[in-house]
């Protein structure tokens, strides 16, 4: 699975830099819409499939909120550390990570607040995040486990890593992702300005 990822990633980027036109880019947005939405339709398939699922899901109680809770801080907290050792003030290092994954929010917060090199970071960062989630998702979960693969996708564990995630765990495991990627993605918006007004 990993390998079929990566190589559909590089041959996108070969297709789009060396065949499409221009103009083909305006269209691309509606187009992975529409792939998008599909892809979901049939992961909502997979989990109504599970009459049991939503019973599991309340048995687990606030207990499927402490995934989110621990991808959140270790964004947050991970991204601190690493500004650290690229001699980065704090504050805008933790708002790097809390993006979690969303880097057309995070950079547009970043950029409205004046943070032009900060937002093309965060951009960057958060892309990568995404790209190396759908990358190895299948082997994290195979070989460290199912609920420690939804932590890199962060807030894409609802949308575009869902199917991957889906496709490499368990009905269970893909509910509690699309928990923690609604969840990652209405904390962007709250914790990302709080961080940055850190004095640190």
């Amino acid at each position: 699975m990993s390998l079929k990822i990566f190589v559909a990633v590089f041959l996108g980027v070969g297709t789009g830099y060396f065949f499409l036109p221009a103009e083909f880019s305006d269209y691309i947005g509606t187009i992975i819409d529409i792939g998008l939405m599909v892809l979901l339709f049939f992961v909502g398939i997979d989990l109504g499939k599970q009459k049991d699922i939503l019973d599991k899901i309340k048995k687990l109680g606030l207990k499927a909120l402490l995934v989110p809770l621990g991808v959140i801080i270790g964004s947050v907290v991970g991204s601190m550390v690493v500004g650290i050792f690229l001699n980065m003030k704090i504050n805008e290092a933790g708002a790097i990570g809390a993006g979690l994954g969303w880097y057309s929010l995070s950079s547009t917060i970043l950029l409205s607040d004046g943070y032009v090199e900060l937002s093309a970071l965060a951009f960057l960062s958060n892309v990568f995040r995404e790209i190396i989630a759908l990358i190895f998702i299948p082997l994290i979960a195979k070989y460290i486990g199912k609920l420690e693969s939804v932590s890199t996708a962060g807030a894409t564990a609802m949308d575009t890593s869902l199917p991957v995630i889906s496709k490499s765990t368990d009905p269970q495991t893909t509910l509690i992702a699309f928990i923690t990627g609604v969840t990652c993605t209405i904390a962007v918006p709250i914790i990302l300005p709080i961080i940055l007004k850190i004095p640190i």
